[in-house]
Formats: C-alpha cells, structure tokens, sequence
C-alpha cells in the first residue's frame, strides 16, 4: 500500500518532460545491458529492443497527431527515428548491427531533456 501511494506521489511531482527523461533512462540502461549480454540470451535482447522499438513508437504516433504542438520539422524528424530504431532493431536481432546507435539516440534524447545543469545517465 506505502509503495503504490509513494508511486502515485512521485508521478503526481514529475512534470512530463522529467517523466520522458526518466523513461529514456530506464530503456537506455536496458539496451545498455541487452547489448552485454551473450546473443544467445534471446530473451533479455528482445525484451530491451521491443520495450525500446514500443517508446519510439508511441513518440511517433504523438508526433503524427496533428495536434501535437511541436514544430512540424521536429515532428517529422521524431517519426524518422522512430522508423530507423525499428530497422535498426531488427537488424540488431538477425546479428547484422549492433546496440551502440540506438543507445547513442536514446542518449541525445536525454540530453535535451535532462534539466539544466544535469547531465544525461
């Protein structure tokens, strides 16, 4: 009960931008680990990149609403890596590519996101 209530708490004090950041973070450090990981260990890649292909998804369906009220080139530019992580990603899997360009975009992203001052996990 203490930990559900300490939840919603810490949901209610973070604005959304700190949420994203924190989200990036927490998919980062999974792909971070997948891409450590022996390449038989299924399981712990797929996870990492298919929570990861899931967050850039859901930015690009934001970003093709046409009320999202970022700018148009922004927009565009969000869907465009959206569209390479799922590339990316599946090349990852077929053993083609490795996890190092999608965590260096999941770092940039926190880059622009971290608060002033703080620099990105």
């Amino acid at each position: 009960m203490m930990l559900k209530a300490y939840a919603q708490a810490s949901t209610r004090t973070e604005t959304p931008r700190e949420m994203e950041y924190r989200l990036f973070g927490q998919v980062t450090r999974a792909l971070m680990h997948a891409a450590t990981v022996d390449p038989s260990d299924v399981k712990t890649r797929i996870d990492a990149l298919d929570w990861n292909r899931r967050l850039w998804s859901v930015l690009a369906t934001d970003c093709s609403d046409p009320s999202n009220q970022l700018n148009t080139p922004l927009r565009a530019q969000i869907i465009s890596i959206s569209l390479f992580v799922g590339r990316h990603s599946s090349a990852i899997m077929r053993g083609e590519e490795d996890f190092e360009a999608l965590i260096d975009i999941n770092r940039s992203i926190m880059q622009g996101l971290a608060p002033q001052g703080q620099p990105a996990a």
